[in-house]
């Protein structure tokens, strides 16, 4: 009993031993911890993915305005996130739609599709529809299908647009190639169809949508807006808001191109006039709780740190982010 007593006994030279391999033990958890590597891991993100806006037609006669890009975002919908792979992952930005050509149907060109090649599935926007044009000898042609239509020219319809990405082109107004009230109609937008050409007046294009995922509200794949034929009274229809061009009546020169990485549509000609590009697209993402060596390439494309810490990579050209 006395050697156990005497084994629990502290003394002032017990403590100080205790509290050494207290503090020692407490060295060895530190040095553990700050030793290991954080390995990097597959990362959700939100999107927002804009495809290339439509080009509008060649035209006799007015042309339809181009489509809006097609638009696809997850942000505030969580369950449509992507997840990206450990290493590098590919990002498409559409291409505009080209203006349409000087011979043939002359029938805007179609935006180029824009596209996150995430390991969780690709996610893809559709182009935006060209606008549709006249040819010589009368007769016209439709609007494309795409994100968004094109607006058709003279009597044609506009084109169809995808479901869930955008909306409808406006039909052509008018069945006398030569009457000074022709006017074509105007793209869809990712908001909103575009408008039938009415006479005498253009049909505005369709508003593209509004979306805050970079933290300000911004508003991209308007349609272009339908040309008219002739100069007087009357006005050749707006571009919807979100980027897409004006058009242009009479002998006053093409229409506005769309605007570049909006994915607007492009505003359709006036008399003879020739035809003009749609906007390109645009991809943005956003990562929460990024990695701090995230990265984008090439260097025309952005990065930068929401206040809240999400990173947010903006896409003006095809490239890539890497975790």
């Amino acid at each position: 009993m006395r050697d156990l007593k005497n084994k629990l006994t502290s003394n002032k030279n017990t403590k100080n031993i205790n509290r050494k391999k207290v503090k020692g033990f407490g060295y060895q958890v530190l040095g553990f911890g700050a030793g290991g590597a954080v390995a990097a891991s597959p990362a959700a993100a939100n999107y927002l993915i804009v495809a290339g806006g439509g080009g509008s037609g060649k035209a006799e006669n007015p042309s339809g305005g181009g489509g809006g890009g097609g638009s696809l975002t997850s942000f505030c919908t969580p369950a449509c996130t992507v997840t990206l792979a450990v290493g590098s992952t590919n990002i498409t930005v559409g291409a505009a739609g080209a203006a349409g050509p000087s011979c043939g149907n002359r029938t805007g060109g179609s935006g180029g599709d824009s596209s996150i090649a995430a390991c969780s599935g690709t996610v893809t926007a559709s182009g935006g529809g060209g606008g549709g044009g006249t040819p010589g000898g009368g007769g016209s042609s439709a609007g494309a299908a795409g994100g968004s239509g094109g607006g058709g020219a003279f009597t044609s319809p506009g084109g169809a647009g995808t479901c869930g990405q955008g909306n409808a082109g406006g039909a052509g107004a008018g069945n006398n190639p030569n009457s000074a009230n022709l006017a074509a109609g105007g793209g869809g937008g990712a908001g909103a169809a575009g408008t039938a050409g009415s006479a005498g007046q253009g049909g505005p294009g369709g508003a593209g949508l509004a979306n805050c995922i970079t933290g300000s509200s911004v508003t991209l794949a308007g349609g272009g807006g339908g040309g008219k034929r002739d100069a007087g009274s009357g006005a050749a229809g707006a571009g919807g808001a979100g980027g897409g061009g004006a058009g242009s009546k009479c002998n006053s020169g093409a229409g506005t191109a769309g605007t570049v990485n909006t994915g607007g549509g492009a505003g359709g000609s006036g008399l003879q006039g020739a035809g003009s590009a749609g906007g390109s697209g645009i991809v943005i993402i956003r990562v929460a709780c990024a990695p701090a060596d995230i990265a984008v390439a090439p260097g025309c494309n952005s990065l930068a740190t929401h206040p809240g810490g999400d990173k947010i990579a903006t896409f003006n050209v095809t490239g890539t982010i890497t975790i």
